[in-house]
């Protein structure tokens, strides 16, 4: 995906949330534990800010957040945010430099992909508290957003914060992970202080595939969500999952460690 169609999906991704959270901003959201839609809106509203201001400023923003969010009303806030973050990025190109927290990619891209996916997942949040259907996700956003989380949340997190997984992984046997989705796959190895990330289509062609512990597999927005924690309880789930229950545990502890 190249930085045009990121900020097509996170234009679409913000005019949904906002016109779910309209629907009920006081209804509990299932997925953030303790929040309502209002806060989930005006969490969001923050993050547009706070981006912004590190693209502006180059640094982080001290203090944080601004006091005034705290009683703005949300959907305002929200479109005032979401306003000063478009206007960031259409004065910058991708490739501009921009302070991130991670490491190998200190671009405006990285803001603009991760802008895009974060509004995506959240608007999804917004969905569930509500009770409104899900909106479709472009497939290619969700392979990119799956693709996202593996190797720039988790198996960077787990290389450069690997004290943060000792409890999850210090006894982990090693096992091998093979998520399928249309048209991408990944292959996802584990082990004391290790989590990595390739594509299953890199495996050799001419040699066995590699033997795995779990497969899960499913359509680009089921898994997506499947493997952020948000699917709907009581909906029966398009995700498919083959593997011995511990492993995959260990795969979701990694990830909500990683996404904290």
């Amino acid at each position: 995906m190249n930085s045009h169609r990121f900020l097509a999906c996170l234009a679409d991704g913000y005019a949904r949330l906002r016109a779910v959270a309209e629907t009920d901003l006081d209804a509990a959201v299932p997925s953030c534990p303790g929040w309502s839609v209002a806060d989930l809106t005006r969490h969001v509203a923050e993050v547009y800010l706070h981006k912004s201001a590190i693209m502006r400023d180059g640094a982080e923003p001290e203090p944080w957040p601004p006091a005034d969010c705290a009683t703005a009303a949300p959907i305002p806030l929200l479109d005032r945010a979401y306003a000063q973050l478009v206007d960031e990025f259409a004065g910058r190109s991708p490739q501009d430099s921009a302070l991130t927290w991670y490491a190998p990619d200190q671009s405006v891209g990285f803001w603009i992909r991760r802008m895009a996916q974060e509004t995506v997942i959240h608007r999804i949040d917004a969905e569930l508290g509500a009770g409104a259907p899900f909106a479709p996700v472009p497939d290619d956003l969700a392979i990119d957003g799956i693709d996202e989380l593996l190797r720039i949340f988790v198996a960077y997190a787990v290389a450069e914060y690997a004290d943060y997984f000792t409890e999850i992984l210090a006894e982990s046997p090693g096992r091998t992970y093979r998520l399928r989705t249309d048209g991408a796959a990944w292959l996802v190895r584990t082990g004391p202080k290790l989590f990595t990330v390739d594509d299953a289509a890199d495996e050799p062609v001419d040699g066995a595939p590699a033997a795995v512990d779990v497969t899960v597999s499913g359509p680009p927005a089921a898994l997506l969500r499947w493997l952020w924690g948000r699917e709907r309880d009581g909906d029966p789930s398009e995700v498919t999952v083959e593997g011995p229950p511990e492993a995959v545990v260990e795969l979701r502890r990694c990830i909500v460690t990683a996404t904290q």
